[in-house]
């Protein structure tokens, strides 16, 4: 029992301690990391730029490679975030190669889906006018400005 104390209480003092934005944000920033499997931004952004910039013989093929690199390093970035997340350090690792935020292509910008959910009013079918016409003297307006 008394090999079990000590550890809970060092614990728990950290815990407290350093608070939970630093965790949060690095669990966060983990998550998003390991995503990089799937999206695979970081290579396209590197293939973009680098057909862009360079010759587009040399471009293409160095891009892909230096962005599966970098997407492969940012996965297993995520990975370590995720598991280590309660402990410290909380800020962002290995920044001088990749950027501590996922990276998009220039042509791409990632944005809201057009989606009924999403879209203004008209496309949902409401329109301005009374809340409430059946009360009189009712002020209250939907939609107006």
């Amino acid at each position: 029992m008394r090999q079990i104390i000590f550890p809970l209480i060092a614990v728990c003092a950290a815990l407290v301690f350093t608070g939970c934005a630093g965790p949060e944000r690095k669990l966060g920033r983990g998550m998003s990391n390991s995503y990089e499997l799937i999206r695979w931004g970081d290579m396209r952004r590197s293939i973009e730029q680098n057909a862009i910039l360079d010759t587009p013989d040399v471009g293409y093929t160095y891009g892909a490679y230096s962005g599966f690199h970098k997407s492969i390093v940012r996965a297993g970035l995520g990975i370590y975030e995720v598991v280590t997340f309660p402990l410290p350090p909380y800020r962002p690792l290995l920044t001088n190669y990749i950027p501590a935020r996922p990276q998009s292509p220039e042509s791409y910008k990632p944005g809201l889906i057009s989606d009924p959910l999403f879209d203004t009013d008209t496309f949902t079918g409401f329109s301005g006018g009374d809340g409430a016409p059946f009360i009189p003297g009712s002020r209250f307006k939907v939609f107006d400005n």
